[in-house]
């Protein structure tokens, strides 16, 4: 079982240039899983949160592209806020754990790496039904 201390912080490559920074991300290399979907999250009002779900097989991997919010990490016996607010920086979250993206900063942007496609099936929407799955 998975705790919340098993979401890491990563800190990505970060190629700096006089122009501008560029931060690659490979399969398997600078995250520990191998990427099948991604997608982002943007206009969220400011203070305004998302997520609040687990997953039973997908790992996530999380970075603020522009902006900043706050990930709280939940395993149903430690609760666990991590802040997001450089791009370089990521946070992996792997299955089992319950997690919500809350106090978005106003234009912030939540990248999402994900390991597997969309499947509905693997979603834990509801607390306590996530409480019943963690504890067998």
């Amino acid at each position: 079982m998975m705790t919340t201390y098993d979401c890491s912080i990563f800190e990505l490559p970060k190629i700096r240039n006089r122009a501008g920074n560029i931060t690659p991300v490979h399969n398997s290399k600078e995250i520990p899983f191998e990427i099948k979907r991604v997608f982002y999250l943007y206009d969220v009002p400011g203070g305004e949160s998302r997520g609040a779900h687990a997953h039973k097989e997908c790992h996530q991997f999380l970075i603020a592209a522009s902006g900043s919010f706050e990930v709280l990490l939940d395993d149903s016996r430690t609760k666990r806020i991590v802040q997001l607010n450089r791009p370089y920086i990521g946070l992996h979250i792997p299955p089992g754990i319950w997690a919500s993206e809350i106090n978005f900063s106003s234009g912030a942007i939540c990248l999402v790496l994900a390991s597997h496609g969309y499947n509905e099936l693997d979603y834990i929407r509801d607390y306590q039904e996530y409480l019943n799955y963690i504890n067998g």
